[in-house]
């Protein structure tokens, strides 16, 4: 396991980019104590993030940036996933289940981060864009811990 990593890249903001992010956030997970369950729950994390970022935050413009940094310190994951967008008017609103501003899409983004990851933070601001931080834990240490272990 390593103690200690962090990997910061920018990705174009398109939909081919959605499974670069996935790739990388699973490869830093990897070098942790997660088990292959939890690594398939980071990647679908990423993969709601990063395409909120795209499809909601710029709309599909494909000459903006996404940035992704994945931090794993001490066992635990952290992932930011960032954009320069539109930013959320109602963050509180826009975590609800079926809540978005493309009606093609279905809402549960959100839903999602928070069924796979031990904690999900939004911040936005209107017109200055989206920062989403989520971390997790690797399970046998979540359960160690609170054995006092």
């Amino acid at each position: 396991m390593v103690a200690r990593n962090r990997v910061i890249v920018e990705l174009a903001a398109i939909p081919e980019n959605v499974g670069v992010a996935r790739l990388m956030a699973a490869m830093v997970a990897a070098q942790g104590e997660f088990t292959v369950a939890e690594v398939d729950e980071v990647k679908l994390a990423v993969s709601e993030a990063v395409t909120n970022a795209i499809v909601h935050g710029y709309r599909g413009d494909a000459g903006q940036m996404v940035r992704l940094e994945a931090t794993l310190s001490d066992g635990v994951l952290e992932i930011v996933v960032a954009d320069r967008g539109r930013g959320i008017e109602d963050v509180e609103l826009a975590r609800q289940a079926a809540v978005t501003s493309d009606p093609e899409r279905m809402g549960l983004g959100f839903c999602f981060m928070e069924a796979h990851m031990d904690e999900v933070r939004v911040e936005s601001e209107v017109g200055r864009g989206t920062r989403v931080t989520m971390t997790k834990r690797p399970a046998a240490k979540s359960a160690a811990s609170v054995k006092g272990g």
